[in-house]
């Protein structure tokens, strides 16, 4: 129910824009000195600072849309748009779709703008606290994504506003956008094979991988298409992701913690089985670069044809780590058996050497003139009896 003293204001088309923007500018000032402050006030007091940033960034879009959604009010009012020297549409074009093409394009900028700068937070908090040392640079690829897609909605929407035909617009980017796939599919590939290792969370900056293709390496940088390797002879790899998708990778470095390394030897048969255990579990806790917790141990594995099988069991602090481990505890082992007295058999081979006497290359070559009649007597025979005689 309109009060009396307002129905003057109402009759009269100047006093209703009056109002109507009056009321505009009165409900902008309460949003911002009111409503935003108070919101701030409650942000102060949490924990977390992405409300924070959730209400400084939208603090704008807010107060403008309430400033301006006046004027778009205006061009929809009978009495307003019947008693100006412009028609209704005119009115609607100068007046009420600006208005709202401002709105809408302030939204657009601060949405992409409050999205960035959480996703921006998100993964530096994430990079302080993930004890893996996470160090993905997957957080700005989103954020393009994100701005691509409210951009392409931003401008949508202001044609849309003022009437235009997107309809070929959207035909036109649905070709190049299946002639961009087609041309750069190995691009994409790779790109999608990023993000599909980014949620998998496959591997990370540190990492020990071991591909089926060969490569072997620490993990130095994981990017939008490839991913680097640098070997143990400091030699940095570039592979695709989508190659690492396809492959077998083995991550040494997951779950996080030691390695295990294994030694195989073999010893005599008749060694002491005990010393020999002794001896290389020994070794094994002599050794600094080796913990004493998981405790290192010695298995006897099997029976072999001239060997009594054993393995050395113990932990490396990193993967990259065991072949440098593996050589010293292998010298040592070498070094103490031959201290102990152990015998490590290896293979031999007998060789014999005979010496000819006279007599045998006498009978050498009686036997050999033997053949020779033996053969030309068996030649005459086939003659006589008419048969064939090879001349070759």
């Amino acid at each position: 129910m309109i009060p009396e003293f307002l129905r003057p204001v109402i009759a009269n088309p100047y006093g209703v824009t009056l109002l109507v923007l009056g009321a505009s500018l009165v409900g902008g000032a309460v949003m911002n000195f009111v409503v935003i402050r108070y919101l701030r006030t409650y942000t102060d007091r949490t924990e977390t600072d992405y409300d924070s940033i959730v209400v400084d960034n939208l603090h704008i879009p807010l107060v403008t849309t309430v400033s301006l959604i006046g004027f778009s009010v205006l061009a929809s009012i009978p009495s307003v748009t019947e008693n100006t020297f412009l028609t209704a549409e005119q009115v609607s074009t100068f007046i009420g779709r600006p208005a709202i093409t401002v709105i809408v394009v302030v939204w657009g900028f601060y949405l992409n703008r409050v999205v960035n700068r959480l996703v921006k937070k998100i993964n530096e908090e994430g990079k302080a606290s993930d004890v893996r040392g996470r160090a993905y640079e997957f957080a700005p690829v989103f954020s393009n994504i994100w701005s691509l897609v409210v951009i392409t909605g931003t401008v949508a929407a202001v044609l849309v506003l003022w009437n235009y035909d997107i309809s070929p617009i959207l035909g036109a980017a649905g070709i190049a956008g299946i002639a961009l796939g087609i041309a750069a599919k190995e691009s994409v590939g790779n790109f999608l094979g990023g993000l599909a290792l980014y949620v998998d969370d496959t591997y990370t900056i540190g990492d020990y991988l071991e591909i089926d293709t060969g490569e072997a390496g620490t993990v130095v940088a994981v990017g939008i298409r490839s991913t680097t390797l640098r070997t143990r002879d400091n030699i940095d790899i570039t592979l695709p992701n989508s190659m690492l998708n396809e492959e077998r990778v083995v991550n040494l470095s997951e779950p996080r913690g030691q390695t295990r390394l294994k030694i195989d030897i073999g010893v005599a048969y008749g060694s002491d089985i005990d010393l020999v255990e002794e001896v290389l579990v020994g070794v094994a806790l002599d050794e600094d670069t080796v913990p004493d917790n998981p405790e290192p141990k010695a298995r006897f594995v099997s029976f072999g044809d001239s060997a009594l099988a054993y393995r050395l069991v113990c932990w490396v602090e990193r993967p990259e780590h065991r072949g440098r481990v593996r050589h010293r505890l292998n010298r040592e082992i070498y070094t103490r058996f031959i201290d102990h007295g152990i015998e490590i058999p290896y293979n031999t081979h007998d060789v014999n050497v005979y010496q000819r006497s006279d007599n045998d290359d006498r009978d050498e070559s009686v036997n050999s003139d033997r053949a020779v009649r033996s053969g030309a007597s068996d030649a005459e025979g086939d003659a006589e009896r008419g048969g064939p005689i090879d001349s070759t």
